[in-house]
Protein backbone atom coordinates (compact mmCIF):
# COMPACT_ATOMS: atom_id res chain seq x y z
CA UNK A 1 0.00 0.00 0.00
CA UNK A 2 1.59 3.40 -0.95
CA UNK A 3 1.62 5.92 1.08
CA UNK A 4 1.46 9.38 -1.19
CA UNK A 5 2.74 13.11 0.37
CA UNK A 6 -0.06 15.63 -0.86
CA UNK A 7 1.59 18.94 -2.18
CA UNK A 8 -1.58 21.23 -2.21
CA UNK A 9 -1.19 24.71 -4.15
CA UNK A 10 -2.64 27.88 -4.04
CA UNK A 11 -0.80 31.16 -5.25
CA UNK A 12 2.32 28.82 -6.52
CA UNK A 13 2.71 28.41 -2.65
CA UNK A 14 2.20 24.51 -1.07
CA UNK A 15 -1.13 25.04 1.22
CA UNK A 16 -3.03 22.92 3.29
CA UNK A 17 -7.09 23.84 3.65
CA UNK A 18 -9.09 22.86 6.29
CA UNK A 19 -12.01 20.91 4.21
CA UNK A 20 -11.31 22.34 1.25
CA UNK A 21 -12.70 25.82 2.60
CA UNK A 22 -9.97 28.68 0.88
CA UNK A 23 -10.66 30.95 4.14
CA UNK A 24 -8.77 28.62 6.11
CA UNK A 25 -5.58 28.06 4.83
CA UNK A 26 -2.22 27.28 6.26
CA UNK A 27 0.78 27.75 3.82
CA UNK A 28 3.29 25.58 4.55
CA UNK A 29 5.86 26.47 2.32
CA UNK A 30 6.72 29.36 -0.45
CA UNK A 31 8.74 26.38 -2.50
CA UNK A 32 5.90 23.43 -3.55
CA UNK A 33 9.34 22.40 -5.75
CA UNK A 34 11.34 21.88 -2.12
CA UNK A 35 8.83 20.48 -0.69
CA UNK A 36 8.17 18.41 -3.66
CA UNK A 37 12.12 16.91 -3.53
CA UNK A 38 11.90 16.44 0.30
CA UNK A 39 9.31 13.84 0.01
CA UNK A 40 10.65 12.24 -2.82
CA UNK A 41 14.30 12.26 -0.62
CA UNK A 42 12.01 10.59 1.91
CA UNK A 43 11.15 7.61 -0.06
CA UNK A 44 7.71 8.43 -1.11
CA UNK A 45 7.07 6.61 -4.20
CA UNK A 46 4.40 9.04 -6.10
CA UNK A 47 3.32 12.01 -5.62
CA UNK A 48 -0.26 13.73 -5.09
CA UNK A 49 -0.32 17.76 -6.44
CA UNK A 50 -3.33 19.29 -6.66
CA UNK A 51 -4.23 22.44 -8.27
CA UNK A 52 -6.71 24.15 -6.00
CA UNK A 53 -6.63 27.73 -7.68
CA UNK A 54 -6.77 25.31 -10.75
CA UNK A 55 -10.25 23.88 -9.17
CA UNK A 56 -11.91 26.75 -8.07
CA UNK A 57 -11.29 28.62 -11.72
CA UNK A 58 -12.23 25.45 -13.90
CA UNK A 59 -8.81 25.48 -15.91
CA UNK A 60 -5.09 24.85 -14.58
CA UNK A 61 -3.56 27.83 -13.14
CA UNK A 62 -0.44 26.84 -11.13
CA UNK A 63 1.27 25.21 -14.29
CA UNK A 64 4.56 26.33 -14.21
CA UNK A 65 4.62 25.28 -10.68
CA UNK A 66 3.26 22.13 -11.97
CA UNK A 67 6.24 21.81 -14.70
CA UNK A 68 8.79 22.36 -12.52
CA UNK A 69 7.83 19.92 -9.74
CA UNK A 70 7.46 17.19 -12.59
CA UNK A 71 10.75 17.91 -13.88
CA UNK A 72 12.64 18.00 -10.75
CA UNK A 73 11.42 14.32 -9.41
CA UNK A 74 11.95 11.09 -10.54
CA UNK A 75 8.85 9.94 -8.70
CA UNK A 76 5.84 9.44 -10.79
CA UNK A 77 3.37 12.95 -10.59
CA UNK A 78 -0.55 12.46 -10.17
CA UNK A 79 -1.86 15.79 -10.78
CA UNK A 80 -5.81 17.17 -9.74
CA UNK A 81 -7.33 20.64 -10.11
CA UNK A 82 -9.62 22.18 -12.72
CA UNK A 83 -8.85 19.30 -15.61
CA UNK A 84 -12.18 19.49 -17.64
CA UNK A 85 -11.48 18.76 -21.02
CA UNK A 86 -9.37 16.40 -23.34
CA UNK A 87 -6.98 19.69 -24.42
CA UNK A 88 -6.67 20.06 -20.70
CA UNK A 89 -5.43 16.48 -20.00
CA UNK A 90 -3.11 16.18 -23.05
CA UNK A 91 -1.30 19.98 -21.83
CA UNK A 92 -1.23 18.50 -18.55
CA UNK A 93 0.35 15.29 -19.57
CA UNK A 94 3.09 17.55 -21.39
CA UNK A 95 4.13 19.03 -18.38
CA UNK A 96 5.35 16.23 -17.40
CA UNK A 97 2.41 14.48 -14.91
CA UNK A 98 2.32 11.02 -15.11
CA UNK A 99 -1.18 10.67 -13.84
CA UNK A 100 -4.05 13.12 -14.60
CA UNK A 101 -7.16 12.83 -12.04
CA UNK A 102 -10.89 13.70 -12.84
CA UNK A 103 -13.62 14.99 -10.82
CA UNK A 104 -15.92 16.99 -11.86
CA UNK A 105 -16.13 16.09 -15.40
CA UNK A 106 -16.87 12.70 -13.70
CA UNK A 107 -20.28 13.72 -12.55
CA UNK A 108 -20.67 15.94 -15.58
CA UNK A 109 -19.17 14.68 -18.28
CA UNK A 110 -19.43 10.96 -18.01
CA UNK A 111 -18.98 10.28 -21.81
CA UNK A 112 -15.80 12.34 -21.85
CA UNK A 113 -14.22 10.25 -18.75
CA UNK A 114 -15.07 7.04 -20.82
CA UNK A 115 -12.93 8.31 -24.37
CA UNK A 116 -10.29 9.56 -21.91
CA UNK A 117 -9.67 6.20 -20.45
CA UNK A 118 -9.87 4.26 -23.57
CA UNK A 119 -7.34 6.62 -24.87
CA UNK A 120 -4.87 7.33 -22.10
CA UNK A 121 -6.13 4.21 -19.69
CA UNK A 122 -3.72 4.31 -16.35
CA UNK A 123 -3.02 7.31 -16.60
CA UNK A 124 -6.35 8.79 -15.92
CA UNK A 125 -7.63 8.37 -12.21
CA UNK A 126 -10.71 9.62 -11.03
CA UNK A 127 -11.03 11.41 -7.54
CA UNK A 128 -14.46 10.99 -5.88
CA UNK A 129 -14.88 13.93 -3.61
CA UNK A 130 -17.76 12.91 -1.20
CA UNK A 131 -19.77 14.98 1.50
CA UNK A 132 -22.38 12.92 3.24
CA UNK A 133 -22.38 10.07 0.50
CA UNK A 134 -22.61 12.29 -2.42
CA UNK A 135 -20.02 13.68 -5.00
CA UNK A 136 -18.96 16.93 -4.82
CA UNK A 137 -18.14 19.13 -7.93
CA UNK A 138 -16.04 22.51 -8.65
CA UNK A 139 -13.35 22.46 -6.18
CA UNK A 140 -16.00 20.89 -3.47
CA UNK A 141 -18.40 23.98 -3.75
CA UNK A 142 -20.99 22.24 -5.07
CA UNK A 143 -23.20 19.27 -4.53
CA UNK A 144 -24.89 16.79 -7.22
CA UNK A 145 -27.60 14.47 -7.38
CA UNK A 146 -25.04 11.51 -7.63
CA UNK A 147 -24.30 8.93 -5.21
CA UNK A 148 -20.33 8.41 -4.36
CA UNK A 149 -20.28 4.35 -4.63
CA UNK A 150 -23.08 4.49 -7.73
CA UNK A 151 -20.38 7.01 -9.58
CA UNK A 152 -17.75 4.87 -8.78
CA UNK A 153 -19.29 2.01 -10.29
CA UNK A 154 -19.93 4.49 -13.15
CA UNK A 155 -16.45 4.95 -13.89
CA UNK A 156 -15.10 1.35 -13.43
CA UNK A 157 -17.76 0.21 -16.22
CA UNK A 158 -16.05 2.90 -17.99
CA UNK A 159 -12.74 1.87 -17.84
CA UNK A 160 -11.22 3.82 -15.11
CA UNK A 161 -8.31 1.70 -13.49
CA UNK A 162 -8.10 3.38 -10.47
CA UNK A 163 -10.66 5.69 -8.15
CA UNK A 164 -9.50 8.48 -5.31
CA UNK A 165 -11.96 8.77 -2.33
CA UNK A 166 -11.70 11.84 -0.56
CA UNK A 167 -14.13 12.32 2.33
CA UNK A 168 -14.50 16.35 2.30
CA UNK A 169 -15.68 16.27 5.97
CA UNK A 170 -12.37 14.75 7.24
CA UNK A 171 -9.69 16.38 4.96
CA UNK A 172 -7.58 18.66 6.52
CA UNK A 173 -9.27 17.91 10.35
CA UNK A 174 -6.72 15.21 11.59
CA UNK A 175 -9.74 13.15 12.95
CA UNK A 176 -8.92 9.99 10.67
CA UNK A 177 -9.94 8.89 7.67
CA UNK A 178 -14.32 7.54 7.33
CA UNK A 179 -13.30 3.93 7.39
CA UNK A 180 -17.08 2.98 6.74
CA UNK A 181 -17.43 4.35 3.58
CA UNK A 182 -13.92 3.70 2.74
CA UNK A 183 -14.88 -0.03 3.11
CA UNK A 184 -18.36 0.47 1.58
CA UNK A 185 -16.50 1.62 -1.88
CA UNK A 186 -13.31 -0.53 -1.92
CA UNK A 187 -15.87 -3.20 -1.51
CA UNK A 188 -18.28 -2.56 -4.07
CA UNK A 189 -15.51 -1.96 -6.88
CA UNK A 190 -12.96 -4.07 -8.58
CA UNK A 191 -11.03 -1.61 -9.15
CA UNK A 192 -8.14 -0.12 -6.50
CA UNK A 193 -9.46 2.34 -3.99
CA UNK A 194 -6.67 5.42 -2.54
CA UNK A 195 -7.84 6.67 0.87
CA UNK A 196 -8.13 10.31 1.53
CA UNK A 197 -8.72 12.83 3.85
CA UNK A 198 -8.35 12.69 7.73
CA UNK A 199 -5.28 10.18 8.37
CA UNK A 200 -3.87 11.73 12.32
CA UNK A 201 -2.15 9.38 13.04
CA UNK A 202 -0.04 5.66 12.31
CA UNK A 203 -2.83 4.07 13.82
CA UNK A 204 -5.05 5.44 10.96
CA UNK A 205 -2.48 4.03 8.91
CA UNK A 206 -2.32 0.58 10.43
CA UNK A 207 -6.11 0.77 10.18
CA UNK A 208 -6.26 1.18 6.48
CA UNK A 209 -3.61 -1.60 5.86
CA UNK A 210 -6.29 -3.82 7.72
CA UNK A 211 -8.73 -3.46 5.16
CA UNK A 212 -6.38 -3.59 2.15
CA UNK A 213 -7.33 -6.79 1.28
CA UNK A 214 -10.77 -4.89 0.18
CA UNK A 215 -8.76 -2.92 -2.55
CA UNK A 216 -6.99 -0.30 -0.82
CA UNK A 217 -4.16 0.38 -2.91
CA UNK A 218 -2.83 3.52 -1.51
CA UNK A 219 -3.32 6.78 1.60
CA UNK A 220 -2.54 10.07 0.48
CA UNK A 221 -1.32 12.00 3.47
CA UNK A 222 -1.03 15.98 4.03
CA UNK A 223 -1.91 17.12 7.21
CA UNK A 224 -0.43 14.90 9.14
CA UNK A 225 2.72 15.09 7.67
CA UNK A 226 3.12 18.68 7.80
CA UNK A 227 2.09 19.22 11.20
CA UNK A 228 4.89 16.63 12.32
CA UNK A 229 2.26 14.00 14.00
CA UNK A 230 4.58 11.29 12.05
CA UNK A 231 7.17 11.24 9.40
CA UNK A 232 7.27 9.72 5.88
CA UNK A 233 9.39 7.05 7.20
CA UNK A 234 7.29 6.16 9.54
CA UNK A 235 4.29 6.35 7.73
CA UNK A 236 5.95 3.46 5.37
CA UNK A 237 7.39 1.49 7.98
CA UNK A 238 3.78 1.21 9.22
CA UNK A 239 2.38 0.35 6.04
CA UNK A 240 4.98 -2.03 4.99
CA UNK A 241 4.36 -5.55 3.47
CA UNK A 242 0.92 -4.22 3.17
Amino acid sequence: MLVIPAVDLHGGKCVRLLRGERDKETVYSPNPVEVALKWQSQGAKLLHVVDLDGAFAGKPVNSAVIKKIASSLEIPVQLGGGIRDRTTVENVLNLGVSRVILGTVAVEKPDLVRELAASYGEKIVVGIDVRDGIAAVKGWVEGSDKKAVDLALEMQHYGVKEIIYTDISRDGTLKGPNMEALKAMADALEVPVIASGGVSSLQDLHALKEIKHLGISGVIVGQALYTEKFTLNEALLAVKGG
